[in-house]
């Protein structure tokens, strides 16, 4: 479980969907007695002293009950993409059923200035390109022949860059599923990608205390 500060007070903490029922149980024997509302995303806890749990749901709307929900197992396309590379991977359950990486090479920026810099970012500006084009073309392979079975798409790595290889116009049936927070990590690779499933499982809980 880890901790941090949320926007607008309190803090963020985490759990797997196997603690969740502990950690539902603790909150109410520390807290007092617990009066629950929800709605498709987010299920709300006031307990009896006024502290406040606020847990979002994983893949969205809440179907039954909240544990039984985040417990569900689902078949869940990955798409990770950071400038050094992309992973793509498709898990049914636990399972990682399909997988590619793709690695480019992408140059870091330079401080020097004049001629030298431009040239280096328009080669640079050009290994972006193919570097997202070839990660929009992984995506293409392993997520759209299948997005008909997806419960869901889920997306980490560098924010503007998980846009650009979505903005392609062949992963237009994709958009609609994406879901969740955006996942971080390293450059993509076989191992990060079999380890985001975890990650992508977490339930994430706002708790303001009394």
């Amino acid at each position: 479980m880890t901790a941090r500060p949320a926007a607008g007070g309190g803090r963020w903490v985490t759990t797997s969907p196997e603690r969740l029922q502990r950690w539902l149980d603790g909150f109410a024997s520390r807290h007092g007695a617990v009066e629950r509302t929800f709605d498709a995303s987010v299920v709300r806890l006031v307990a009896e002293d006024g502290a406040v749990a606020e847990v979002e749901v994983p893949f969205p709307p809440l179907t039954g009950g909240l544990v039984e929900h985040v417990l569900r197992d689902r078949r869940v396309g990955v798409l990770l993409v950071r400038l050094g590379g992309c992973a793509c991977g498709v898990f049914d359950g636990p399972r990682l059923v399909d997988s590619k990486v793709t690695t480019r090479q992408v140059h870091g920026r330079i401080a020097a200035g004049g001629q030298s810099q431009q040239r280096f970012s328009r080669r640079r500006d050009g290994q972006v390109r193919v570097m997202l084009q070839a990660s929009a073309d992984t995506a293409a392979r392993v997520l759209l022949p299948v997005v008909g079975t997806l419960d869901a798409v889920v997306v980490g790595g560098e924010r503007t860059a998980v846009d650009e290889v979505l903005a392609d116009r062949r992963l237009e049936p994709l958009r609609p599923l994406v879901t969740g927070r955006l996942l971080d990590g390293p450059d993509p690779r076989l191992k990060v990608l079999e380890a985001s499933y975890d990650q992508l499982r977490q339930v994430w809980i706002r708790v303001v205390d009394p």
